[in-house]
């Protein structure tokens, strides 16, 4: 018997498990995977804000193209939510077989598409981040960093949809182990190529930065090919005609596209309100949006469990184990938030240090840092249920929840917190109402679509 094989077989032995320990063979991987993923952001930030030079602008370029880089990504990234969410229904109703072309053809679209959009973006880059509110050095940096993290973009859309491949096979595995290469490849590339080695490589300050995003992006995507060629039966070879989910899947992805703008409307928002608050500020915003990303990827952990186990259950149409999974990972998504809050308390003063040393920054991102802390408990529980939607296929809900959060909580909020001048606590503020919005609809739906199931059996 071929090691996939064993693989599958096991994993489908344990479909209706759903203990503490299935549980946490899923998440704790995929908890680690999508830590490694905004570390990489971090690492940039952390490193660029320590430069001998013009640090506060070079921060404030890097939040600038974060922003951008983020809507980028997650709205051409959805492919691998829409992957898994197909792939694992699949191997619920035993049916595996019949979508093992899909994947390839995925991965063909999606890269193609991000050429496109390197084409269309890369020589347009100066007006891009004037539209952010970037100026003069911030812009300059803003434009050089991105001219550069962008070569990435096809790598980083390759390895995510392999990654949903894999998390459809309820594997969560292999990409942690992928996600942790590109991590420290990226810890030591940032540190050699920012700060150089003297005598041998010069410093390159945010280009170095830049660099190493690529390196290791480019690393991971090979990883992940390898892995998936050796490891599965899934073939990367693009063959014809096309699966005949190849249209559920655009219009998932689609669903999901339309869903992600309306979050990156946010993100743009907030980020140009930081931005028009001053260079300090802005700094400060991008030391707390990249913290609070990295809690929405630590939680992303119990939210891809619950993603990976709630398709297979619903291929499976065993509606009761998937509320009792609901209900499990309310409680550790709880725990986890709790976790990451009292972290942050207990470490308040040395995690703004990490960051930046100048004084005026640091005072702004500690009038904040409260509010993005008390936040975790309450963004574990939405990120969860979100990952269970998308497990599940439900993409247009999810699509119509966060158009109408956006429009009808977020930006209102955004401009009455501005016009009573409450600045970055505003911006913050406003994130905790989005995250209400988000998450009390989807608990709702959850118990309103299963309990009456469960009673008819």
């Amino acid at each position: 018997m071929s090691n996939c094989n064993f693989v599958f077989d096991y994993f489908y032995l344990l479909k209706t498990d759903i203990s503490f320990k299935r549980i946490h063979e899923l998440a704790i991987p995929a908890l680690i995977a999508g830590v490694a993923e905004p570390l990489i952001s971090i690492t940039d930030t952390a490193i660029i804000g320590n430069i001998d030079f013009n640090a506060k602008e070079s921060l404030g370029a890097v939040a600038i193209v974060g922003s951008f880089l983020s809507m980028l990504i997650w709205v051409f990234a959805q492919t691998r939510s829409a992957v898994s969410s197909i792939i694992s229904t699949y191997l619920g109703s035993n049916k595996l077989e019949e979508v093992k072309t899909l994947p390839a053809q995925a991965i063909l679209i999606i890269v193609s598409l991000s050429v496109i959009v390197i084409s269309l973006t890369y020589p347009f880059a100066e007006y891009i981040f004037e539209i952010y509110g970037a100026k003069q050095r911030i812009l300059a940096y803003a434009v050089e960093y991105y001219k550069i993290r962008i070569i990435g973009l096809p790598f980083t859309l390759f390895v995510f949809t392999i990654f949903g491949t894999f998390r459809g096979l309820q594997n969560t595995l292999y990409p942690m182990l992928i996600a942790i290469s590109g991590a420290l490849l990226n810890v030591v590339f940032d540190w050699i190529l920012v700060y150089g080695i003297e005598g041998w490589i010069p410093a390159m300050n945010i280009k170095g930065a830049a660099y190493a995003s690529v390196i290791s992006q480019l690393v991971m995507a090979v990883v992940a090919g390898y892995l998936l060629l050796k490891k599965t039966t899934i073939s990367l070879k693009f063959v014809l005609p096309f699966n005949k989910e190849i249209p559920r899947l655009i219009k998932m992805v689609f669903d999901l596209f339309l869903r992600t703008i309306a979050l990156n409307a946010a993100l743009i928002f907030a980020v140009y309100k930081a931005t028009s608050y001053g260079t300090n500020t802005l700094a400060a915003y991008g030391i707390g949006i990249q913290l609070w990303l990295f809690g929405a990827f630590f939680i992303d952990g119990y939210s891809s469990a619950g993603n990976i186990l709630s398709g297979r259950l619903l291929g499976a149409k065993e509606y009761d184990t998937l509320l009792s999974l609901g209900r499990k990972l309310i409680i550790y998504g709880l725990s986890s938030g709790v976790f990451l809050a009292g972290i942050g308390f207990l470490f308040y003063d040395f995690i703004g240090e990490v960051f930046i040393k100048d004084a005026a920054v640091l005072q702004r991102f500690y009038d904040v840092f409260w509010i993005i802390l008390i936040m975790q408990p309450l963004c574990a529980i939405t990120f969860i249920f979100d990952g269970m939607f998308k497990g599940m296929g439900f993409t247009a809900f999810l699509r119509n929840l966060l158009l109408l959060s956006t429009l009808l909580i977020f930006i209102p909020s955004l401009l009455v917190f501005d016009t009573y001048n409450y600045k970055l606590e505003g911006v913050w503020f406003t994130f905790s109402l989005w995250i209400l919005a988000r998450g009390i609809p989807l608990l709702l739906k959850f118990r309103r679509k299963f309990l009456p199931l469960v009673e008819k059996k």
